[in-house]
């Protein structure tokens, strides 16, 4: 299974594409897209939407797993990112990809098997399990490859509950 890990902004959005083959995971590629600052908002949602759907063609994932808003005392700031989250969501539902939204203590739990882990934690938990030299960067970047990994942890589970919950598998 490819799946691609969304860790959305509207300044930098990271991305990354993993594959799942059995109980490894092997990454295709990360970075992330940046806006400038100067542009007007609708200017810089529609360069992450097409920058997306860019990364989509070329790597064709099954799946998107996307971090869910973490809600900070700036209302404004997190308007914006629900924005760019949105376009995110958009930009993965016109191409056919299944989605899944984690808050970020799912994915900490998937990763260190603790909930309140620490960014750092979380970063060398992806720099092992991806067998990277280093961390990725910038932040956004590993916090997109976490949620892929998390998705590619918690898909399999989905997929038998789903079987049973439609009497599937007795």
């Amino acid at each position: 299974m490819r799946i691609l890990g969304i860790d959305p902004g509207y300044a930098i959005l990271g991305y990354g594409i993993v594959e799942k083959k059995g109980n490894r995971f092997e990454v295709i590629d990360y970075g992330s897209v940046t806006t400038d600052a100067k542009e007007r908002m609708p200017d810089r949602l529609k360069h992450l939407y097409y920058s997306l759907m860019e990364i989509i063609d070329e790597y064709n994932p099954d799946a998107a797993a996307v971090e869910e808003l973490f809600f900070n005392t700036n209302t404004k700031t997190a308007i914006k990112v629900g924005q760019a989250r949105g376009v995110a969501i958009l930009a993965c539902a016109n191409s056919g990809i299944e989605i899944e939204e984690y808050t970020p203590l799912q994915i900490k739990q998937a990763l260190t098997g603790y909930g309140r882990a620490d960014k750092k934690q979380v970063q060398l938990m992806v720099k092992t399990i991806l067998n990277l030299k280093e961390v990725p960067k910038p932040d956004d970047t590993a916090d997109a490859l976490a949620a892929a990994i998390c998705h590619g942890h918690s898909a399999y589970g989905r997929r038998m509950m789903n079987q049973l919950m439609k009497g599937g598998i007795r």
